[in-house]
């Protein structure tokens, strides 16, 4: 994966053969721990969502690579929380195993090291060995192509450019994929029904602390026109993320 601070990306990856990734509550609960720990120090999550043998991340890049000595869970984990916030980790001690070069962590790193942390505790749990998931994390930019950062979107094979319709800007279309998900595939009749996404935090009925809410309202990502009209959601007011 190849990260460039300032943009928007698409990453994403599912079990090995499509096994399940996520056997219980609990496993899902405990991924979103490691998403905490290990992709806010680099990005703002705009929208994520964890299938059965999948998952979905929409991030902002802020920066691409910190220095490990100084890489602690964020500050929003103190925030409160609901049944599905994420419980404060510990401080992180540096490990060597992390970053040997100039004491730098890499976000690419850092995801890997998410990845391989969930497998081990998994296979712990199921007395399974190997990978559980695939050997290639996905990271699509979803605001530059070949140094050209219109909105865009891909359809049948063919990339078009949207520069005059904010609704079918390729940003917005993931934002809606990844919450519409679990609809598509059949997991629940609406997206608000999922309890492994951040549905229920964009739309106000659940205060999980994942998703940077400012960072959403600056790209003007919605799942319809009223939701896209912040500044009339009590929601959104005197935020302070």
């Amino acid at each position: 994966m190849q990260f460039d601070s300032g943009h928007l990306y698409h990453i994403y990856n599912q079990g090995n053969n499509r096994q399940k990734i996520f056997l219980d509550r609990e496993n899902y609960l405990f991924f979103l721990r490691k998403i905490h720990k290990h992709v806010i120090p680099f990005a703002d999550i705009l929208a994520w969502c964890l299938m059965p043998n999948h998952f979905h991340l929409m991030v902002h890049v802020n920066q691409v690579e910190i220095d490990e000595r100084t890489f602690t869970p964020s500050a929003t984990q103190s925030r409160t929380r609901s049944k599905l916030e994420v419980i404060p980790n510990p401080t992180f001690i540096p490990s060597p195993t992390l970053s040997r070069a100039r004491n730098k962590m890499s976000f690419n790193k850092s995801i890997g090291i998410m990845l391989a942390s969930y497998t081990r505790a998994v296979n712990k749990q199921q007395n399974w060995s190997g990978s559980i998931f695939r050997s290639e994390t996905k990271a699509v930019c979803l605001t530059e192509i070949d140094g050209i950062s219109p909105g865009w979107i891909t359809n049948i094979g063919i990339t078009e450019f949207t520069d005059n319709d904010p609704d079918i800007q390729y940003p917005n279309v993931c934002f809606n994929y990844i919450h519409n998900n679990p609809v598509k595939d059949g997991l629940v009749n609406s997206p608000e029904d999922w309890e492994f996404s951040s549905y229920s935090d964009f739309i106000g009925i659940r205060k999980g602390n994942l998703i940077n809410r400012k960072r959403i309202q600056e790209f003007g990502l919605c799942l319809n026109k009223s939701e896209c009209d912040f500044e009339s959601r009590p929601d959104y007011k005197n935020q302070s993320k």
